[in-house]
């Protein structure tokens, strides 16, 4: 082999290897952000983000000049990489923030959207996907079509301050909302959100949850009706889990680099953080669901690890569920799922669907 051919090889291998070390640094961790850093920051950049929704407005790749026309205080954080490629260091709370906002500003039509950095930042993408796919549970019980309109009533269980699932909700189904939280302070910012957007208010009414080991009682009235509940549960079992867990993120994130170790997606406690952590919340969630089985046609949960899935399925077959959905979700190399059930019979399920979408069920 000519010596010119060999240089040649070792030179493509030694590429490769780079790039494919760049490349496993971010498949660990799990924030929804993670592929999308990949995406933007390779010469050979996917156009789509295939694993997200078909309907989901973040499929395609940033455009980021859009996105600081729509939230100018974006521009500050976004550089150019050692690719020549325009990029957000996801690592920095402060730009996820405002990527988000400039998110909602563009996609969604969300003119004011803040809240403390000290509360959950959310990833729109997968929030949106959540969303999305419930729709989809709805349309396969209605004939094929998604029911839509204020008609449509969702619990967001953990609204949260930045209210991002009724956001979505209402923004691309027109559904109305109830969000409840044990955090008087997140409500109060979420209600602000509510009141500075024309297009949230009269759709989500907020509700104290003040025991909060309910979930449903005392939120729901006995004889009230909702179409669908979501659920995002707080997913560590204590502060050093998910002070491990951040640390472990920020690492990768940073790839190396020193870094403060700060969630990149904020956060507090009670929005973080469970006794037992999101299998045992999950669970209890659906004990106490058995109570509202004739109130609510869908409940519905994210799971964050595979290895949930078999005490919740087991779970829900105590609580004689009569059906039962798993939906695979993936942003990136993150994947999850959404697990959803009933308790209405068919003929139940088909009363439903007639007295609460037959007339109210059109296409906006």
């Amino acid at each position: 082999m000519a010596l010119s051919t060999i240089f040649s090889f070792l030179i493509v291998s030694a590429v490769y290897q780079t790039i494919s070390t760049f490349v496993r640094t971010y498949r660990t961790p799990t924030n929804e952000y993670t592929e999308h850093l990949v995406q933007m920051s390779t010469r050979k950049i996917e156009s789509e983000k295939t694993r997200l929704h078909p309907r989901n407005r973040n499929r395609k790749r940033y455009d980021l000049e859009a996105l600081v026309t729509s939230c100018p205080e974006l521009k500050p954080y976004i550089a150019t990489n050692k690719y020549g490629t325009d990029s957000i260091d996801f690592s920095n709370p402060i730009a996820v923030k405002l990527l988000n906002r400039a998110l909602l500003a563009h996609y969604y039509g969300i003119t004011f959207w803040d809240f403390p950095d000290t509360n959950l930042c959310p990833p729109i993408p997968g929030r949106a996907d959540y969303i999305h796919h419930m729709a989809d549970i709805l349309a396969d019980a209605n004939l094929a079509k998604i029911p839509r309109g204020h008609s449509i009533k969702c619990l967001d269980i953990g609204v949260g301050a930045s209210c991002i699932y009724p956001i979505i909700g209402v923004a691309e189904y027109g559904w109305s909302f109830i969000g409840s939280d044990i955090d008087e302070e997140s409500l109060e910012i979420a209600n602000h959100n509510i009141d500075s957007n024309a297009l949230l208010k009269k759709k989500v009414e907020l509700r104290l949850q003040k025991d909060p080991h309910h979930i449903y009682q005392d939120i729901l009235a006995p004889a009230e009706k909702i179409d669908l509940t979501i659920c995002n549960p707080p997913f560590y079992s204590s502060t050093k889990n998910a002070a491990q867990e951040n640390r472990r993120k920020v690492k990768n994130l940073s790839r190396g680099k020193k870094r403060k170790s700060r969630r990149n997606f904020s956060g507090k406690d009670n929005e973080l953080i469970s006794q037992g952590g999101a299998s045992v919340f999950i669970r209890k969630m659906i004990e106490e669901s058995r109570n509202f089985a004739d109130n609510c046609f869908w409940f519905s949960s994210l799971v964050a690890k595979q290895a949930h899935l078999k005490g919740i399925h087991s779970a829900l077959k105590r609580a004689a569920a009569t059906q039962v959905k798993t939906i695979p979700m993936g942003t990136g190399n993150k994947s999850t799922r959404i697990v959803a059930w009933t308790f209405l019979s068919q003929a139940k399920q088909k009363e439903w669907r007639e007295t609460r979408w037959g007339s109210e069920n059109e296409e906006e």
